[in-house]
């Protein structure tokens, strides 16, 4: 086993367990600092496995925009950081998430390791380079990073929308 190996398990060993926790926690905004977590893990992978652009791509999109929408869509509808009682998921939603959570990676797990177990990947010579990835990329999928970056801006339209009708509904009464 290299120190790339040990990298990797550990940076994975990271990504299930914060992927775990985002859907375990009882707190929105723990959740969504534990998805930050955990995409930012992935990308190491990522980078750990020689796929720097798709790592940087992953850092970008996700922990870059998602992230930082889904913490401004919950910072601007005034969501509630404490436990809330009338909004908190019940416990056995927490518990049927992770387990749900867990299984999957189990299952993942299973899949994957004996399939790389096998054989040895020379991660030095990448078979793809980063100029096909890119194309592929800003070729072929342009069109689908575009209808995500609307639906990113509807989505964020819809949170400003919905803290407005809050705020006017409590101003007249």
């Amino acid at each position: 086993m290299t120190i790339r190996d040990i990298v990797f398990v550990v940076v994975g060993v990271i990504t299930a367990l914060s992927g775990l926790l985002a859907v375990s926690t009882r707190h929105v905004v723990h959740a969504a600092l534990w998805l930050l977590v955990c995409l930012g893990s992935l990308a190491g992978c990522y980078i750990v496995l020689g796929q720097e652009l798709v790592g940087i791509v992953q850092l970008l999109v996700y922990v870059g925009a998602i992230v930082v929408l889904v913490l401004f869509a919950l910072m601007l509808t005034r969501a509630p950081i404490g436990p809330q009682p009338d909004v908190d998921a019940p416990a056995w939603q927490r518990l049927a998430a992770t387990l749900l959570g867990a299984a999957t990676t189990v299952l993942l797990a299973l899949t994957a390791l004996p399939v790389v177990g096998r054989e040895q990947v020379d991660l030095d010579t990448p078979v793809v380079s980063t100029q096909q990835i890119a194309s592929g990329i800003f070729g072929t999928w342009v069109w689908p990073f575009e209808l995500l970056s609307v639906l990113l801006l509807v989505a964020l339209v819809g949170a400003f929308a919905v803290s407005r009708t809050v705020l006017r509904r409590r101003s007249r009464s």
